[in-house]
């Protein structure tokens, strides 16, 4: 009874399992009903999905890389976007990317017209590297650059330092764009006084006045060579102690400005007034007008020295005094000179920076 049983358990399996098997040759050499799954139909496998990379790096037009660039690169057809910024070498670098999608790159920096790609349709894993990313400087833009108030009176008086006479005779202690000047550091009174006494031109006019004195026997040193040395010295001295007094030293101590301002405009006789007031009058480096303690000051201590290597004939207090009223009197007619006529013989007369706020 078991084996009967076996039996048929067997058989029946043995028939379904014909059934199943004859089925699906049935169905692989022939067309199957309507619904009906193939078991053993195959399945193709999904490529391997690898992320693309786009990058590039952000130059303007003359080459020069832009660091801190926007960069966006946007889907064309959802408009998603990833965003980048330029690293210091200008470089940006887009690493997880979905590959099968239409992309644009669009590159903005402050001054600069915004640039987009062509589009960009990167394969899985591809490396895509956008050249040609040049910015062009938008039509509108400025580019001033902010200086301090020391850096402005160092190129001021660099510029004044290149005014010569005809080209040759210095011509440094002028101020030619009174509206823009500012106030030179006491560094700067002592460079332009030393530039002033060492040059050749200066040392050249000592030269000769030491020959006219010569000629004229004045001061009473002897003849010959050690007479035109000693009033070459004393022509010189005189000169540069002026210079050194009335120029650097007292200005810097009264925080005066020892150079003269030119007006340049406005009636003839308010520009005569204006040169005449300038060795009683000067310009503070507050910007104020004030009594001009430097210049007078600087012709005593001058003269007042004279008298310690001019001869005994030539020493006092009425010579000292009178030699201050000469320097005076010759500081006022060279001012006179200075509104009227030397601006014309001066070629970098107008070699300024008009606006006190930008170094060109």
């Amino acid at each position: 009874m078991r084996l009967s049983r076996l039996s048929r358990a067997v058989a029946v399996l043995s028939f379904y399992g014909f059934l199943i098997h004859g089925g699906a040759m049935v169905a692989q050499s022939g067309p199957s009903p309507s619904g009906a799954v193939s078991m053993n139909a195959s399945v193709p496998e999904a490529p391997d999905f690898q992320p693309a990379h786009v990058s590039g790096t952000v130059t303007d037009t003359n080459g020069d890389v832009i660091p801190g660039a926007t960069v966006d690169l946007e889907t064309v057809n959802s408009g998603q976007h990833q965003t980048k910024t330029s690293n210091d070498n200008g470089f940006f670098s887009f690493d997880q990317v979905i590959p099968g999608s239409p992309y644009e790159l669009v590159v903005k920096a402050e001054g600069f017209e915004s640039w987009s790609s062509p589009s960009i349709n990167p394969a899985s894993g591809q490396f895509v590297d956008v050249t040609d990313i040049k910015l062009k400087l938008a039509t509108s833009a400025s580019i001033t650059v902010l200086a301090s108030t020391e850096q402005i009176a160092t190129e001021q008086v660099h510029l004044q330092e290149q005014q010569r006479v005809l080209g040759f005779i210095p011509n440094f202690y002028v101020v030619y764009d009174s509206a823009h000047s500012v106030p030179m550091t006491a560094k700067l009174k002592f460079q332009m006084a030393y530039k002033v006494a060492v040059d050749p031109v200066s040392i050249a006019g000592a030269a000769t006045l030491a020959g006219i004195n010569q000629a004229a026997d004045r001061p009473d040193y002897v003849q010959g060579a050690k007479g035109y040395g000693q009033r070459f010295g004393a022509a010189y001295a005189d000169g540069a102690t002026d210079i050194l007094f009335g120029g650097a030293i007292l200005p810097s101590l009264l925080h005066q400005d020892p150079r003269y301002f030119y007006q340049g405009t406005g009636t003839t006789k308010s520009r005569v007034l204006h040169a005449l007031s300038n060795p009683f009058i000067c310009r503070g480096d507050n910007g104020r007008l004030q009594p001009n303690y430097s210049s007078i000051g600087g012709d005593l201590i001058s003269s007042a020295l004279s008298n310690t290597y001019y001869p005994q004939s030539n020493r006092g207090l009425g010579l000292t005094f009178q030699t201050v009223g000469i320097s005076t009197a010759e500081r006022a007619l060279s001012s006179v000179v200075q509104e009227f006529v030397l601006r014309k013989i001066t070629p970098s007369a107008n070699r300024h920076p008009s606006d006190p706020g930008l170094i060109q």
